[in-house]
C-alpha cells in the first residue's frame, strides 16, 4: 500500500448523463473530471449510471404477463448504448484520470452479452481500471433491465488516503452488505445514487456514523428533455420537468454534513478531509472490531464469481 496521506480533497459531481449516448457520456465525464481536478480533487465521484444514463421515468411497456414491442425496442437501445468493461470508454475515462492524477470512481452500465449490469469502475491515477462493483441488487422495475451483481466484486481499492469502496443506492439499505464492505476498513465510502429523496442525506450520515468511514455521495441533476425521442418517459409535466434534483453531499465519520446536499442544478462539491477524524472516531465505535460480538453474530460472505456455465477443465 503507499504511504498513507493525513488529508486529501474530494469532489463528488453532480450532474446528469447524456442518456443513452455513451461517447457523449463520456466526453461530459472527462470535462467534469478536469473541472473537479483543477479544484484540487484527488478523488473524484459521480454518480451512479453516469454513463449511459439511468432511465428514470421509463416503464419499458412493462406489466405482469406481458410485454410490448416498444419497450423491447427501447431495452435495445440501452443494452445497445451500455459500455464493455474493459473496453474503448472506460480506456478513455482512465486517459482523463492519469491525466490529472487522481482517484475516478463513476457509475456505468456495464454491458456482457445479453445483460446490462448497474456498475461502479475506480480508476487509479495512473490511468488503471482498479476494480468494479456491480449492483448487487437492483431496485423494483431495475430488476427488468439489469443483472444482478455477485460477491466477487465487493471491491475495496487501495490509495494512500485509505481504502475506497462503493455501495450502490439501495444497496445501502441492505445492513449485511454495509457490513461486509465495513469489514474491508473502507475509508472513503462513495455512494453513487438515483434517490434524491430529503431522507437520502440522513441514511449517508447513518452509514458515516456507523462504519466511521468519510461518506461521499453523487446524483444527478437530470430533466425529461435529457432523453431522446426514441423512448418514453412517463414521468413530468413537461420537457423541463426535473426527474433527478441531486442532492449530493460529503459527510465526516461522526456524521457532520462537511458539504451539500445541493439540490436543483448541476455543481461539483469539494471538501478537504482529516483522514485522522476516521480513527478519532473509531474511539468509540468500530463495528467490525471492539464494537462487535462475534460470539453472538457472524457474517459469512461468498466472494466467488457465479457463473451460469462452469467449463470442465480437461483431464
Amino acid at each position: 500500500m503507499t504511504s498513507q496521506e493525513t488529508s486529501v480533497h474530494v469532489a463528488v459531481v453532480q450532474a446528469g448523463s447524456v442518456p443513452f449516448d455513451a461517447d457523449a457520456c463520456v466526453d461530459k465525464a472527462v470535462w467534469l473530471i478536469a473541472d473537479a481536478a483543477a479544484a484540487g480533487a484527488k478523488v473524484i465521484v459521480f454518480p451512479e449510471a453516469s454513463i449511459v444514463g439511468y432511465p428514470k421515468g421509463l416503464g419499458y411497456g412493462l406489466v405482469v404477463g406481458a410485454r410490448d414491442a416498444a419497450g423491447r425496442e427501447e431495452f435495445r437501445i440501452y443494452l445497445e448504448a451500455a459500455i464493455e468493461v474493459p473496453g474503448p470508454h472506460t480506456q478513455r475515462l482512465g486517459e482523463a484520470a492519469a491525466a490529472h492524477g487522481c482517484y475516478v470512481v463513476i457509475g456505468v452500465i456495464e454491458r456482457e452479452g445479453g445483460t446490462c449490469y448497474c456498475t461502479v469502475l475506480f480508476f487509479g491515477p495512473d490511468g488503471r481500471l482498479l476494480g468494479k462493483h456491480r449492483k448487487l441488487m437492483p431496485t423494483a422495475l431495475e430488476r427488468m433491465i439489469w443483472g444482478f451483481g455477485d460477491g466477487s466484486t465487493l471491491t475495496a481499492v487501495e490509495s494512500p488516503y485509505g481504502r475506497i469502496g462503493s455501495v450502490i443506492c439501495w444497496e445501502n439499505y441492505m445492513p449485511m452488505l454495509r457490513m461486509a464492505m465495513y469489514s474491508k476498513n473502507v475509508a472513503l465510502y462513495c455512494a453513487p445514487t438515483a434517490d434524491d429523496r430529503d431522507t437520502w442525506l440522513s441514511s449517508m450520515q447513518h452509514v458515516a456514523l456507523e462504519g466511521r468511514c468519510f461518506v461521499l455521495t453523487a446524483c444527478q441533476f437530470l430533466r425529461k428533455k435529457d432523453f431522446p425521442d426514441s423512448v418514453r418517459v412517463s414521468l413530468g409535466d413537461s420537457p423541463d420537468s426535473v426527474l433527478m434534483r441531486g442532492g449530493s453531499a460529503i459527510i465526516s465519520p461522526l456524521g457532520k454534513v462537511l458539504a451539500g446536499p445541493h439540490f436543483g442544478s448541476e455543481t461539483i462539491l469539494t471538501a478537504t478531509l482529516d483522514l485522522g477524524e476516521i480513527s478519532r472516531a473509531k474511539f468509540d465505535f468500530d463495528v467490525v472490531g471492539h464494537y462487535s460480538r462475534p460470539d453472538v453474530f457472524q457474517l459469512r460472505v461468498n466472494e466467488e464469481p457465479m457463473r451460469a456455465v462452469v467449463a470442465k477443465p480437461e483431464e
